[in-house]
């Protein structure tokens, strides 16, 4: 080998090393919290939570006007989400909601 591809692989070794210590740093790192504010409330939770039920009440009744879903799934579904959003607006109410 010559001196100059001797330090043609120091040189990139170095790098190589340099760019791996960046990658890796916030491996290492103290873990990130997220801030009071930048929290859901929970008041928060139960309007996202109602939402997200009553869409999936018409995706359910789209799917089975369109003949993917039987009778009994359904039902079984329609039960389950319809009692996801009722918790949800119960909730809401308990705590001075909508």
């Amino acid at each position: 080998m010559t001196s100059v591809s001797i330090a043609v692989f120091f040189v990139g070794l170095t790098v190589v090393l340099l760019v791996a210590a960046f990658v890796a740093a916030p491996l290492f790192g103290p873990a990130e919290t997220a801030p009071e504010e930048a929290l859901p409330s929970e008041r928060e939770r139960w309007e996202r939570q109602k939402h997200q039920a009553l869409v999936a009440i018409k995706e359910v009744e789209l799917d089975h006007q369109m003949g993917k879903l039987s009778e009994e799934d359904f039902a079984r579904m329609r039960t389950r989400f319809e009692q996801q959003a009722l918790d949800a607006m119960a909730a809401l109410e308990r705590k001075g909601g909508r």
